[in-house]
């Protein structure tokens, strides 16, 4: 594969640009926004980065999406970031019409990309781009539970005084308050997490991760961009690796889990042709309980984004 697109300019689009030419994979990487200059502007800064960081990867800025044409993935940024007080489903209206014209441009270059969608709420934009988009459900993810579980992984580490690097764990469920991070399946170098860290303090922390979008909110005024541009970053190299890397990320599941036709995170497996496999869990009743939950509460979204007729 030998290019990629990052749709919005914006601090998670230019992040994930910069930190993809830093990868040394693809053989370019088109970033484009509707204010074509600071899309030019960031590209042209990234690319007279190459000869510092040492890498050969050609960047484009652009307001064009002729520039896209024959995209192998493209990753959608673009939309309005949360502010303050607002929730992920007040964007809704304003995003939805966002990624639907975002796909739409798309698709009209590129005949069989894989999409990633990081744009808020995560959820129900994925399946605004899926449905927009006519592409098979292995091509369209979403980016949510790399942050999510990367969140959590980093405030174990700060707890436990250790490396982030040997912390490993998965987190379900939609994006936003109602994810599901499962402990049992969390562990520091191999140990269980539960072996180094009391029951109280790993509450704390869950509850932590699953308002994780909104303390960076409240203390930058905006919302993050580092931490979720690398993760869309990660799940390109993945791809374009053919790495076969188990990462929980948003897709539709059909069936998975006792639950169909909503696009809700799990673990899959991610290579050159999107998601290779969805693994399922052997997950106990209350974690399922927990899964179910977070699968109704986006499904109430993704009604709301149907009934809009957008």
């Amino acid at each position: 594969m030998s290019k990629v697109t990052v749709i919005g300019a914006g601090n998670v689009g230019a992040t994930c640009a910069n930190v993809l030419a830093h990868q040394d994979i693809v053989k370019e990487v088109v970033l484009l926004d509707i204010q074509g200059d600071m899309a030019r502007g960031k590209a042209l800064d990234s690319w007279q980065q190459a000869p510092i960081d040492n890498y050969s990867t050609y960047l484009v800025g652009t307001d064009d999406y002729q520039d896209t044409s024959n995209s192998d993935i493209v990753v959608i940024t673009a939309g309005v970031p949360r502010k303050p007080g607002m929730s992920r489903d007040d964007l809704i209206a304003t995003n939805a019409k966002i990624v639907n014209s975002v796909t739409d441009s798309i698709m009209k270059h590129s005949a069989n990309p894989i999409i990633i969608v990081v744009s808020n709420p995560l959820d129900v934009m994925t399946y605004a781009a899926y449905k927009t988009s006519g592409l098979d459900t292995t091509k369209v993810i979403g980016m949510a539970g790399i942050l999510d579980t990367a969140r959590y992984r980093a405030f174990l580490a700060t707890a436990l005084q250790v490396s982030p690097k040997d912390i490993q764990a998965v987190i379900m469920g939609g994006h936003g308050d109602t994810m599901v991070p499962l402990p049992r399946y969390t562990t520091v170098a191999g140990i269980p997490v539960t072996e180094l860290i009391a029951a109280d303090a790993l509450d704390a922390i869950v509850e932590r991760t699953k308002v994780g979008g909104g303390e960076l909110v409240k203390l930058m005024g905006t919302s993050a961009w580092y931490a979720p541009g690398a993760a869309a970053a990660q799940m390109v190299e993945a791809i374009v690796k053919d790495e076969n890397r188990i990462f929980p990320c948003c897709i539709k599941l059909e069936g998975q889990y006792g639950i169909k036709d909503i696009f809700v995170g799990v673990p899959v497996k991610l290579g050159k042709n999107g998601v290779h496999k969805v693994l399922e869990l052997n997950l106990n009743a209350d974690e399922m309980q927990l899964l179910q939950e977070s699968a109704a509460a986006v499904k109430t979204v993704m009604d709301a984004y149907d009934a809009m007729g957008l």
